[in-house]
């Protein structure tokens, strides 16, 4: 495992067991975890803690990360240090998140080989969401013509690889950084000393915090919503899935 964040290792993990690392009031740090925090677009897990001394439920509502540690809000005070609970993940949620996820990064990485374009923004949801890329022009048929390309790619199946690389040999290949713009030793905390690395072989390799499913063909198929015009060299893309 890679640290406390167990979800960088096994996006499919939905229920484990662990000790309060820390409690203050309702925000708590586990000792591990798989609940994802809020990061790069990518909305944080809900689910709950159960108290295994007694058996009472504290709801996740949100999880983000502060000073180094992943915290975990939850609905009612209570939990204290050293205490064991059992973690849920709404799985239900997590798992159309990491769908969206992977479906964005094949997007992307269509836009990217066809255009060279990069990513400047996004933002994962449930039922829509949006990813923004450096394009020149703003032609919404061209667009619409990459997310059938993209839809062409899922029907391959094309398998999905993690793995880990030293920052020093990842900040070598610059490849590996899709957020136009931003310099990726300056992105990157001083405490980071491996990159995660997502490869959805055939298509697209770049360093990836996020959780995403196995293969292509979970992700179903993308669907186009609209595109919007953010001004130079900015375009905006809405999809859902089927």
């Amino acid at each position: 495992m890679t640290g406390d964040a167990l979800y960088l290792d096994d996006s499919y993990m939905k229920e484990w067991e662990t000790e309060v690392a820390k409690a203050d009031k309702k925000f708590i740090v586990l000792d591990k975890t798989a609940f994802y925090p809020k990061s790069g677009g990518q909305p944080w897990d809900t689910g709950e803690m159960v108290r295994v001394s007694d058996g009472m439920v504290f709801k996740v509502v949100f999880v983000g990360k502060f000073g180094g540690n992943i915290s975990h809000e939850v609905d009612n005070e209570g939990l204290k240090e050293g205490e064991k609970v059992k973690c849920r993940i709404d799985w239900d949620r997590r798992y159309r998140l990491m769908r969206m996820h992977t479906a964005a990064h094949v997007l992307s990485g269509v836009i990217e080989n066809e255009t060279g374009a990069l990513i400047t923004g996004n933002q994962l949801g449930t039922d829509h969401s949006r990813v923004d890329l450096n394009l020149e022009d703003f032609d919404k048929e061209k667009l619409i013509e990459y997310i059938k390309m993209s839809n062409d790619f899922i029907k391959k199946d094309l398998p999905i690889k993690v793995s880990y690389v030293p920052r020093e040999e990842a900040i070598k290949d610059k490849s590996l950084f899709k957020l136009a713009g931003v310099d990726p030793e300056s992105m990157l905390p001083p405490s980071v000393k491996n990159i995660r690395i997502v490869d959805i072989v055939g298509l697209i390799k770049e360093a990836d915090g996020g959780t995403h499913v196995k293969s292509l063909k979970e992700i179903g198929e993308i669907k186009f919503e609209r595109a919007e015009n953010k001004g130079k060299n900015n375009r905006r893309v809405y999809f859902t899935l089927q």
